[in-house]
């Protein structure tokens, strides 16, 4: 019998292989195939005219000027206006995401798909945690100022200078908008771990924390680390819960340094949030000073998913060798 089933097996794959290429081209399939390399080349060329035309603006800065453009805090002068302060908000920012977010999804997530019984209430639980991933990211920012910014008035900083609209009210705020994305990327990495590799592990007489530990998280590191540096790019670019938070769109008060501890109870600006305020002011001579801020936010994003393509390949081969 176990000679006959290979035979039989390699004799139907041999058939199902002869009707495939001698039943001609299927219409519909092409059709629809080259349709979606159309669709997908039209995306590239329309996104490559764009960055090539926002690079062609900025260029300008960044031959004459990148120092002072990347030193400076933004100012009334065109020639003399940097983005300093945007870049100092928005890496403070990444920070909360990166010390709140990460831990508390992941720990969610090891919850929800290894702890939790399949009951309604987890059920709800993960429906819930999906359409808190669609909701736009204004509604976010109307929490963030409902809540962050009033508890914090008064409990950072000087209550009436920043009224709570902190570096801090901005970083949770955008901590809050990347959780579900976390939780959601990261249980479908968990939910592939094959079943075997559990088996395995508790036949040898593991405890569930250890197969968690020591098989599941590292078997799936790859899709969650890909997943949470997608949402923390993705929380760096957004603008609409930050303008609602109470962001700065103009010049800061006295400067402090980058990675001062006191500016967490100030208040704040961030890239995009300085990109809107570039793009409204009047004059040729502001354009490219706007694409070049365009361009640092676009690498500093860039930058994240490169990790996250970098840090993804490099647990993927760990996981195969």
């Amino acid at each position: 019998m176990a000679v006959i089933e290979p035979i039989l097996n390699r004799k139907t794959r041999q058939r199902v292989e002869a009707q495939i290429e001698s039943g001609g081209i299927n219409l519909a399939n092409e059709i629809f195939k080259w349709s979606l390399l159309a669709s997908l080349l039209f995306s590239l060329l329309v996104l490559g005219v764009l960055v090539y035309d926002v690079v062609t603006d900025s260029w300008p800065v960044f031959a004459d000027r990148l120092d002072v453009f990347l030193a400076n805090p933004t100012r009334t002068s065109a020639e003399e206006s940097g983005v300093f302060q945007g870049l100092r908000g928005t890496f403070w920012i990444g920070v909360f995401v990166i010390i709140l977010t990460f831990p508390l999804g992941i720990a969610a997530t090891v919850y929800l798909e290894e702890y939790a019984n399949d009951t309604w209430l987890t059920r709800l639980i993960n429906v819930n945690i999906r359409n808190l991933a669609g909701v736009p990211s204004v509604v976010y920012g109307i929490l963030g100022f409902t809540i962050f910014v009033s508890l914090l008035d008064g409990v950072l900083g000087d209550s009436e200078l920043s009224r709570g609209n902190t570096t801090t009210a901005g970083g949770l705020t955008l901590a809050i908008l990347a959780l579900p994305v976390v939780i959601i990327t990261s249980s479908e990495a968990i939910r592939a771990v094959p079943d075997s590799l559990r088996e395995a592990a508790y036949g040898v007489g593991a405890t569930k924390w250890e197969v968690i530990k020591s098989h599941i998280l590292p078997y799936a590191a790859p899709g969650i680390l890909t997943g949470t540096l997608l949402s923390l790019a993705r929380a760096l670019g957004e603008a609409a819960p930050l303008i609602l938070v109470g962001a700065v769109q103009g010049k800061l008060g006295p400067r402090t340094g980058f990675f001062g501890l006191s500016q967490l109870g100030e208040k704040f600006t961030a890239m995009p949030i300085v990109i809107t305020d570039l793009a409204k002011q009047p004059g040729a001579e502001w354009q490219p000073i706007t694409a070049a801020a365009i361009v640092i936010l676009l690498v500093v994003v860039l930058t994240f998913n490169a990790a996250a393509v970098l840090l993804r390949n490099r647990f993927e081969g760990k996981r195969e060798g």
